[in-house]
């Protein structure tokens, strides 16, 4: 009998497993319960569908291959019963289990404002709690023919669907009781330059300013203002979903505590993603999702190594505002060399961390063109040049990661869809011949657009790559042209990382 996988949650974690297990271990049984009627959707992109830049599909993650994996959605799971290693559904569903993976993610956290939840715990009238795609119909559904939203939390995601309304031509008020906008990731230099950037784009940052109450059309502040508003966006952050967890005896804190092995105290049932506590941590980022995907599909198909961390790039997905936060971004690292940076009349600030030559952490605002070199350095773990305010403005070259050519076909290009080199060869060699293809056929570009710039040349280092042979065919009479799958470039999203063509591929 095969072994039987049994994965509670259908987003990208649990998606990005199941993909991995049926690659690695194709005989493996594997269900997915997906309590959303969804399919599975990378929950990255939902600004960029509130913009109106992506529908709502754009966002799907690949079908798994026909008959490789069954996927249940609408549906809630009720018990695990770990003696006979069986899940329960609400339709009285029994799944028994080999091993068993909770990848349940997080709900959104509902601050204890007067009037901003009913009776039962549900968001009042007149808000929205964004997680889902679900919850962005809602906001599609409720938003005011015109006039002004607010945003409450002004957290990464807060300020990203601001932005987007903002380009819809509402005036915006994100409510943020942190000191500064970002402040999580950000100093207070930062969130305020970041607060001026968003300011001349119609999102107004009222940071340092706690609601109180709710009254349908209009916020309150503890300072005695208020803000009104047609519509109450929240983004004060995320709860882990533990509730399985905890009724099944699993040990909570934060999350679902589990070892470096992504196992629980149970051998058998295992957690990842954002319901997950690794090394005393609860990530909510998707680059350490993917990551312990990767890590957990080792663990399962019997090639176990230890999840170290995941080394994080945080893009601001707001059109118009050029940041990324680095590794530690501003957090102070002991023995670190720092260098920080600052131009508010230009709405430019840069804060470098360098230990023993190596980028550990680095905050750009409005300095897009020094990104891709310091997240490059970053990634490769490659020496930092010596002259660091010229990395900082952009007109020091990172070295050879630069060059497509010599990047490891599994480097990740777009952190915000997973897309790697490989993914990228893939679809080009299968038809997806431009840019604008390529974005259509992996996902590339359409979260925070960051990516663009090594995409494009990744596409002029494939046509250079592929060109050649065509002149030496020419030149010689004979046919070199490698073989080229013409299927439609959606079918190289994923499941298969082997190199189509590796002479195209390799360094």
């Amino acid at each position: 009998m095969s072994r039987r996988v049994v994965i509670i949650g259908n987003g990208p974690a649990g998606h990005r497993l199941a993909e991995l297990l049926c690659a690695r271990a194709p005989g493996t049984d594997v269900t997915i319960l997906g309590a959303e009627s969804e399919p599975a959707y990378n929950r990255v992109l939902l600004a960029s569908v509130l913009a109106g830049r992506l529908a709502a599909e754009a966002t799907y993650l690949a079908r798994h291959p026909e008959g490789s994996v069954r996927v249940l959605t609408g549906v809630r799971v009720e018990s695990i019963d770990r003696r006979r290693q069986e899940v329960r559904t609400g339709e009285g569903v029994v799944l028994p289990y080999d091993d068993l993976v909770l990848a349940t993610g997080a709900a959104c956290f509902l601050p204890p404002v007067q009037g901003l939840t009913e009776e039962d715990g549900r968001p009042a009238k007149g808000v929205v709690a964004l997680r889902t795609l679900a919850d962005c119909r809602l906001v599609e559904d409720r938003l005011p023919v015109r006039g002004s939203v607010a945003v409450l939390g002004g957290g990464v995601l807060g300020l990203e669907v601001a932005r987007a309304l903002s380009e819809r031509g509402y005036d915006v008020d994100v409510v943020h009781g942190g000191p500064h906008a970002m402040d999580r990731q950000l100093g207070p230099a930062a969130g305020d330059l970041l607060a001026t950037a968003l300011g001349g784009l119609s999102v107004r940052v009222l940071a340092g300013r706690m609601a109180t109450a709710w009254t349908g059309d209009r916020l309150t502040l503890r300072d005695g203002s208020s803000v009104a508003a047609g519509l109450l966006i929240v983004c004060a952050g995320v709860v882990p979903e533990t509730s399985l967890a905890r009724d099944a005896g699993l040990r909570v804190e934060r999350g679902v505590v589990v070892d470096e092995y992504l196992r629980t105290g149970d051998p058998r049932i295992h957690a990842l993603g954002d319901c997950a506590e690794v090394h005393g941590e609860v990530s909510g980022l998707i680059a350490p999702a993917w990551e312990q995907a990767d890590v957990l599909a080792g663990v399962l198909t019997g090639e176990p190594r230890p999840y170290t961390g995941t080394r994080t790039i945080t893009r601001l997905k707001a059109r118009g505002v050029d940041l990324a936060v680095i590794g530690a971004g501003e957090s102070e690292v002991a023995g670190a060399e720092t260098v920080v940076l600052t131009d508010p009349a230009r709405g430019q600030y840069a804060r470098l961390s360098v230990l023993d030559t190596r980028v550990v952490g680095a905050v750009l605002l409005g300095l897009p063109d020094s990104v891709a070199a310091v997240s490059q350095l970053y990634d490769s773990e490659e020496a930092a040049p010596n002259d660091r305010l010229s990395l900082l403005m952009g007109r020091a070259m990172a070295g050879p990661a630069q060059d497509p050519g010599s990047l490891p076909g599994q480097t990740v290009i777009c952190r915000c869809s997973n897309v790697t080199k490989n993914d990228l060869a893939t679809a080009w060699l299968r038809g997806a011949r431009e840019e604008s293809e390529l974005a259509e056929a992996t996902r590339a570009t359409t979260g925070c657009g960051g990516c663009r710039s090594p995409v494009k040349e990744i596409c002029r280092w494939l046509r250079a790559k592929h060109e050649q042979p065509d002149a030496d065919a020419a030149r010689s009479g004979d046919e070199q042209d490698p073989p080229v799958d013409h299927a439609s470039p959606a079918s190289s999203r994923r499941g298969d990382h082997r190199d189509p063509v590796p002479e195209l591929l390799a360094p």
